[in-house]
């Protein structure tokens, strides 16, 4: 027969039958359950005590931050976005009476889903990749790797291969990389920006905040629980020398809560300019030291109760100038959950604590929260040749409630303050000698006022249009400085007073003549971002019937405090650089436009004499997130 003397058949009829019976099967679980080729995004949300909140909004946008889906969270806290197209996409979680959640660059794979975990709080939400599993239906679906692995017609095409030697060396490499690959990694979360900034040299600086030019942060998790940020704050101060601040963050997880310990350095060199000097006598008689600070501040929070969260910590403060000061400056904030808001209480003492009121927006809050503690100094004068620095006693209460897309809070505050540096502006020379500083940062001087004690409130409406604008109007009487006499109004529209010209008791009568009061204020502010350009911006104008200085509280917890005049802050989302990972952002700030809110004196001798401490200036810079 043929088949016996002629070519060899390469498998007996029963097995040809059961290939093609296989073949046949898994056809038909082709067609029945299609490939998917898209991804899918998944996840639970839930408060700090682990409990599934139903009815958060869920907001999924693409890379350029362009809306596409929206959803809301079941009875099991859980929410889904099925058929997305592989690619990076953008999250925002939602809910009343919680801080919102953000998480950017999530990864979508194609047959894959990704998991995520949405812890909500009250103080700092999170988002977290917990998993990424195959999804029904993928690529690579568990029937047809059933298929593969029990086909009993595709196990002869594996017995025609030659049976390999096991080699003892090959096999313990591929151990050792096996294990390697199961170990965690050291570094994950690793996230950061750099921001390049450039001034108008403005004469003067709001209340001490350093902007020297370069600011940088990074933060990392190690080994998970771990989590390390450093920040800096380089360039050059007004004096043109090399000047820096750094601060190092690490905080670790322990039993849902998270403690944190931070070490801030500063250098700054202060100028010298003419007619200011420390001591007396014309300037350069004497020479100027260094003000380096070094301070090591501790955080914590616990959940007192369902409702109840407290917030405390302290900062140890050194400050070397002239003299060596220490100081203690601790805190607490305490955050209560009401049915459709939340009431705060906090108390500061010491060193002012910015960083509270920042909100946790986007996953960045943590590095802005750090670069807002480094920015702002603390305020060192001088009163007859000794340094001092300002300390201040504040205490904030706020009520906060929302009714659908409305919001209303009512704060006040009180703050009693001990060495109350102001900003003086005045081109004459020697003047205060042993009592007036040159400003660090800007081109004015700084004037120790003394004690100063104030009390302000506030009423804020605020309405949402949709999920990208929104409108606040505010009402209050916050704290300023006027001159007891000297009542009459000049050309300018200013008031002015006049004050002694020589010696120490000129400063003694400046302190005198000015006295703190309160005023009526206005406050409207919009902001928003534009859908087809990602621009985002808040612009804001405050009204007030007097032209007395206004500086505002030297503590505040308040995220949404009103500045005085009219401020635009604008944030520009610029195209990516193709082969290179994060995004760029330009950014400008011009903040009181008007120039509003400066008291203008001058001496006897007609010198004229500025009290400004919100000076009108403009601030661009150029952003890279990664």
């Amino acid at each position: 027969m043929k088949g016996a003397q002629g070519y060899r058949p390469f498998c007996s009829a029963p097995v040809a039958r059961l290939l093609a019976a296989a073949l046949l099967s898994v056809s038909a679980a082709w067609t029945a359950t299609p490939i998917q080729f898209s991804g899918e995004l998944g996840g639970v949300v839930n408060n700090a005590a682990g409990q599934p909140q139903p009815g958060a909004v869920v907001l999924l946008f693409n890379k350029q931050d362009q809306l596409l889906l929206r959803s809301a969270t079941d009875a099991a806290g859980r929410f889904a976005f099925s058929e997305l197209l592989p690619d990076l996409y953008n999250l925002q979680v939602s809910l009343a009476s919680y801080i919102p959640a953000a998480k950017d660059a999530i990864q979508i794979r194609a047959g894959m889903r990704s998991l995520l975990e949405i812890n909500l709080s009250r103080v700092v939400s999170s988002i977290q990749l917990v998993a990424t599993i195959p999804a029904p239906n993928g690529l690579m679906s568990d029937d047809w790797k059933w298929s593969l692995r029990t086909a009993t017609a595709s196990r002869p095409i594996l017995r025609l291969l030659p049976v390999a030697r096991r080699d003892p060396d090959v096999a313990a490499a591929n151990a050792t990389a096996t294990a390697e690959s199961r170990r965690p990694a050291i570094f994950t979360d690793s996230r950061g920006l750099i921001r390049i900034s450039a001034s108008d040299g403005a004469p003067a600086a709001t209340d001490g905040q350093a902007d020297l030019g370069t600011q940088f942060a990074f933060a990392t998790s190690v080994y998970g629980g771990n989590h390390l940020a450093v920040a800096g704050d380089v360039g050059n101060s007004a004096s043109g020398n090399q000047s820096t601040a750094f601060r190092t963050t690490f905080s670790r997880e322990i039993a849902g809560v998270r403690p944190e310990l931070a070490v801030t350095m500063r250098q700054f060199f202060i100028p010298m300019r003419v007619g200011q000097s420390l001591i007396g006598g014309p300037a350069g008689d004497s020479s100027v030291p260094t003000l380096r600070t070094l301070g090591v501040s501790f955080g914590d929070r616990a959940q007192l109760s369902e409702e109840l969260v407290a917030e405390y910590g302290f900062e140890l403060t050194d400050v070397s100038f002239v003299d060596r000061i220490h100081y203690v400056s601790p805190w607490a904030r305490l955050n209560r959950s009401l049915p459709h808001g939340k009431l705060d209480l906090t108390w500061t003492s010491g060193n002012a604590r910015p960083e509270l009121g920042v909100a946790a927006t986007d996953a960045n809050a943590d590095l802005q929260r750090d670069l807002t503690a480094l920015a702002l100094m603390p305020r060192v004068s001088l009163m007859e040749g000794r340094a001092r620095v300002q300390r201040t006693d504040n205490y904030e209460l706020g009520v906060t409630q929302r009714f659908g897309t409305r919001e209303y809070r009512v704060s006040g505050y009180y703050e009693d303050v001990a060495n109350a540096a102001l900003t003086l502006v005045s081109p004459a020379g020697g003047l205060f000698p042993g009592n007036l500083l040159p400003d660090m940062i800007s081109n004015a001087a700084v004037f120790d006022y003394g004690r100063l004690t104030m009390f302000g409130y506030s009423a804020a409406a605020t309405q949402n249009f949709g999920d990208f604008y929104r409108i606040t109007l505010i009402y209050g009487a916050p704290g300023a400085l006027t001159a007891r006499s000297g009542e009459g109004i000049g050309s300018a529209g200013i008031g002015s007073t006049g004050i002694a010209s020589t010696g120490s008791a000129s400063a003694d009568n400046l302190r005198h003549e000015l006295k703190p009061v309160r005023r009526e204020a206005l406050t409207l502010r919009a902001s928003g971002t534009v859908k087809c350009t990602g621009l985002r911006f808040v612009a804001s104008y405050q009204w007030t019937s007097r032209g007395d200085a206004m500086p505002g509280p030297a503590v505040s917890t308040e995220a949404s405090r009103p500045d005085p005049g009219f401020n635009i802050l604008l944030r520009q989302p610029m195209p990516s650089i193709p082969g290179v990972k994060g995004r760029i952002e330009a950014s400008a700030e011009l903040r009181n436009i008007l120039a509003q809110g400066y008291l203008a004196m001058t001496t006897p001798g007609g010198d004229p004499m500025l009290l400004v401490n919100n000076p009108r200036s403009f601030r661009g810079g150029v952003a890279y997130v990664f």
